[in-house]
């Protein structure tokens, strides 16, 4: 009986939006039948930044309990699924940070054969969508790893448009996470799962 794919999703969220993808994410790997790592990068803002803002005040409570990603996390992966608010067009610095520290695994050969994908969010329609997910897969390039972009795979990629990953505009707060989105988050935890299993049951990974 072969083993489980051993998939981490690692994301930076603010004030909520990333992480209830995220949470999407993990919850759609699992039904399709991966052991699931959902957590979080350290928080890089001042306590006094966070406290000024009301929202991501209640979200820095509110995950608390939701493990900060290490090293090891990504080490013990065989697919890993990132995901990052846009940040002038690129990811977070918090996340990137966290990607900063797989220089040792990476000097090592350990970041490659593994799956990769990537989602994001925004709060303007046009606010990086693509381009943010196109900077993060640079990374995954210099890993070794092989990205699994949900492309125009199933109907609901028809529908929220974004082939690169999945994507949504938050609004500042006026448009929640809906239907469009979740579909297709479920459509690329399901995709990596499939790709990372028959990875895995080549002896490639």
């Amino acid at each position: 009986m072969s083993t489980p794919v051993k998939l981490a999703v690692i994301y930076y969220s603010s004030t909520g939006v990333s992480s209830e993808i995220a949470k999407e994410l993990a919850h759609a790997a699992e039904k399709a039948g991966a052991e699931v790592r959902l957590l979080k990068t350290t928080e890089l803002a001042p306590e006094e930044a966070i406290a000024s803002n009301e929202a991501w005040a209640a979200h820095a409570e509110a995950t608390a309990s939701i493990p900060v990603a290490t090293p090891a996390d990504v080490e013990w992966a065989d697919a890993v699924i990132l995901g990052t608010p846009t940040r002038f067009g690129n990811i977070s610095s918090q996340l990137k940070q966290f990607i900063d520290t797989l220089g040792g695994l990476w000097a090592q050969g350990k970041l490659a054969n593994k799956v990769y994908s990537g989602f994001v969010t925004t709060d303007t329609a046009h606010g990086g969508h693509e381009t943010t997910l196109l900077a993060l897969y640079n990374t995954i390039h210099h890993f070794g790893g092989l990205i699994a972009s949900p492309g125009y795979t199933d109907p609901v990629k028809f529908v929220d448009g974004n082939p690169y990953g999945t994507s949504h505009c938050g609004a500042q707060g006026n448009n929640p996470v809906g239907d469009e989105t979740r579909n297709a988050a479920q459509h690329q935890a399901k995709r990596v799962v499939q790709l990372a299993a028959a990875l895995k049951a080549s002896g490639l990974s």
